[in-house]
């Protein structure tokens, strides 16, 4: 893990700073604050250094410190920063997560088993279809008719404006409303592409000499699905698994900015155009370690459900 988040930060840190100027360039526009101003702001914030003396500060008060830096842009510590916004995009994203496996999973064993029918040949179609439209169009498309046709839908925020007021239930109710137009978006392309993955994977299986012989042995054609086939076709989904954890914090990015939800993607992308290195720099880097640890799990998790791959 050392190793590659050492690359992934220089990488990021050095592709940054290929955008011309820096976050006080703008201020130096202002005719209203001095150039000595901006000169000691810029020694204040270590901009006026090399950049890989500027990468060798940061990576030591990350390192020695646990300290991801200060954002330029809202003059707040990074870690407070994300950790305000990390709540509702972890909401959202297990959500999804939760949704979208538990409904692709069924949907691609039961096409799978009814292989070129009129519910597979459906089933494919639809897919087709979810996995073609972008995320960002859906939820415009979305937005539109729910303003269109006054569906009582929120159409941004994560909370009412009376939520402080609500009893608990309502609370949950009301979080639950907020989510259900960045949960459809999410869930329509992550059902799309999990279902046929599922159904390819079962196909493979169900082909396969072993699946022949437990039928030839009596066995009932659920147990020769679920308990032999499934088993051995859920192997490449895990892996997808992985990385739908490493991306957690950021996979949802352009459905919330779309959809006007509070989270973690609407700070980046602020944070991205302000120059904020500190604040980038720090979510870069809680996503590369998300992505390493989903990884792992992704591995432990295919270790553990397939004694094939184990290592003594």
């Amino acid at each position: 893990m050392v190793p590659m988040l050492l690359g992934i930060s220089a990488l990021s840190f050095f592709v940054i700073h290929l955008a011309p100027g820096d976050f006080l360039t703008d201020l130096q526009l202002n005719p209203q604050i001095s150039r000595e101003t901006v000169e000691q702001m810029r020694r204040h914030y270590g901009l006026h250094l090399p950049l890989w003396r500027q990468y060798l500060l940061w990576l030591s008060r990350v390192v020695l410190h646990g300290d991801l830096g200060m954002s330029f842009q809202f003059h707040a510590p990074v870690s407070h920063i994300i950790l305000s916004r990390a709540w509702n995009t972890i909401l959202l994203s297990v959500s999804s997560m939760v949704l979208a496996w538990g409904i692709a999973l069924p949907l691609g064993i039961y096409a799978a088993r009814r292989h070129q029918s009129w519910v597979d040949k459906t089933l494919t179609g639809l897919s087709f279809v979810g996995i073609s439209i972008p995320n960002f169009f859906l939820a415009l498309c979305l937005l539109y008719l729910i303003v269109l046709y006054q569906v009582p839908l929120p159409i941004g925020g994560a909370i009412s404006v009376d939520y402080a007021e609500l009893s608990f239930w309502g609370k949950v109710a009301d979080r639950a409303k907020h989510l259900i137009i960045p949960v459809f978006v999410l869930v329509t392309a992550s059902i799309a592409g999990l279902s046929r993955y599922m159904r390819g994977s079962m196909l493979d299986q169900l082909r396969q000499d072993y699946v022949t012989v437990a039928r030839a042995k009596g066995l009932t054609e659920n147990r020769v699905v679920y308990r032999h086939a499934a088993r051995n076709a859920i192997n490449p989904l895990i892996t997808i698994f992985g990385f739908d954890l490493g991306s957690i914090l950021g996979g949802a990015a352009l459905t919330e900015i779309v959809t006007g939800y509070p989270g973690l993607g609407s700070v980046m992308l602020q944070a991205v155009r302000a120059m904020d290195y500190h604040l980038v720099m720090g979510s870069l880097l809680i996503g590369g370690v998300l992505l390493i640890l989903g990884n792992l799990t992704a591995d432990i998790m295919l270790a553990w459900a397939d004694p094939r791959v184990r290592y003594d």
